[in-house]
């Protein structure tokens, strides 16, 4: 519990969530600030929960396009992937509390306690081709096609899950954001043809 006098302490955390713009349960262990007082703000709706020990004020404008913006801002060489690409693109049914960024293999971790990132290391041309920059706040957000995102899917399946691969796949074809010809090639450049070959067959 925090000992600052003439000052509550559900009042220093909201105070500390104006500052941070993000608050995560940690900056509250930091700045010695009870975790049920957080508790009783989001009860109260004072305070959103974005994700997992993550929270915002209300009507704050840090939107899923806020967040891609403040993303790419932050990490130039970054390109949106994955789960978010796919929200994006509106193939996925889930809504993902971090912001899925790939970066090359040797390129240094991005440090940005502010944002929920989940970094993906992708190397050389798998990483650059099958990207379009969008223009998110003025400011230019690389994203992976429909295509390219359903094939990385079935690349990292140990990470997001066959399941989500396969029904991400089957939107994209259905809502024709992604054609055949597409999603083969990028299988070539993401050399998974064979993981893909059942699902691509059944789907056409």
């Amino acid at each position: 519990m925090s000992h600052h006098k003439g000052i509550s302490g559900k009042d220093q955390i909201l105070k500390l969530a104006r500052r941070k713009r993000v608050l995560r349960t940690s900056d509250l262990d930091e700045a010695g600030l009870s975790r049920e007082l957080l508790r009783r703000l989001h009860a109260e709706g004072k305070l959103q929960r974005r994700a997992r020990g993550i929270y915002v004020l209300p009507g704050l404008d840090l939107g899923e396009q806020q967040m891609l913006a403040e993303a790419a801002r932050r990490i130039p060489h970054g390109v949106i992937c994955l789960f978010t690409a796919l929200r994006f693109h509106d193939l996925t049914t889930q809504n993902p509390a971090d912001i899925w960024v790939a970066i090359d293999q040797r390129a240094r971790a991005p440090h940005e306690p502010n944002l929920p990132l989940r970094i993906i290391r992708v190397s050389g041309v798998a990483r650059t081709i099958g990207v379009t920059t969008h223009l998110i706040q003025r400011i230019p957000v690389p994203i992976t096609d429909p295509a390219k995102t359903v094939v990385d899917c079935f690349k990292f399946r140990r990470i997001v899950g066959i399941d989500v691969a396969i029904e991400a796949l089957r939107d994209a074809l259905r809502t024709r954001r992604a054609s055949v010809d597409d999603l083969w090639k990028f299988a070539e450049i993401d050399r998974v043809q064979r993981v893909m070959r059942p699902y691509l067959e059944s789907a056409t």
